[in-house]
């Protein structure tokens, strides 16, 4: 069958949230101007699952209207009553560098109770590329629950700030070999002589995983 808006908005329209579901699935065969003015009522929809398909295409969508998706995801961000549904905002917001609303994000961040809204913001400060994150990041790193920690070491490394090397050197020593790994990607895009001697030491690692990654990136600095 071929997908037309008003094929999508039909099912947009039913009472039936799995044709919902899928009627958000098909936007993606719309032309993007087209699939932003429908996908907008489905944020607000009242089932949680529909409403987070539908922020997640706000990713790419939002870039038809960047200041209407900067209201929408902020509202979803903080007023949605699903975790899922504000992460994904979270997601969405940092996706489109909607830098406006790093406010809301750090407010969030020191008020949810959510752990996955807290990885899902700590996560995205990387890719929001905010210089005002780094601190939000440095308080992170500290975080008792080992997910938001790692979060923080891969969004220090996509936020580029070399003051983060001094802070991952402690993690270099990490008795998890994953967070060992991650440290190497963040050395990695760091770069500078601190992060490649850290790197050096890496390098030597007896899990494989992590040496390999460390003597590739010596390379690449």
């Amino acid at each position: 069958m071929t997908v037309t808006p008003e094929s999508v908005q039909q099912l947009l329209g039913s009472e039936n949230f799995g044709d919902r579901l899928r009627g958000i699935n098909q936007l993606r065969q719309l032309e993007p101007a087209i699939a932003y003015e429908l996908v907008q009522p489905a944020v607000v929809d009242p089932n949680t699952r529909v409403r987070y398909a539908a922020v997640s295409q706000m990713s790419s969508l939002g870039n038809q209207n960047r200041s209407a998706a900067l209201e929408i995801l902020r509202d979803r961000l903080l007023n949605d009553s699903e975790p899922d549904v504000q992460a994904v905002a979270a997601d969405a917001l940092a996706a489109l560098k909607l830098t406006e609303a790093f406010d809301e994000l750090e407010h969030l961040y020191q008020t949810t109770p959510e752990w996955l809204v807290k990885f899902s913001i700590v996560a995205a400060l990387g890719e929001l590329g905010d210089p005002r994150g780094f601190i939000l990041l440095e308080e992170a790193l500290k975080s008792e629950q080992e997910i938001i920690q790692s979060a923080a070491i891969g969004s220090l490394g996509e936020l580029g700030d070399p003051r983060a090397v001094s802070l991952l050197a402690a993690h270099a020593e990490n008795p998890d070999w994953q967070v060992r790994y991650r440290v190497v990607q963040a050395l990695s895009r760091l770069g500078g002589s601190q992060a490649k001697s850290i790197l050096t030491n890496l390098a030597q690692d007896h899990e494989p995983q992590v040496s390999q990654a460390a003597k590739a990136s010596l390379v690449s600095l």
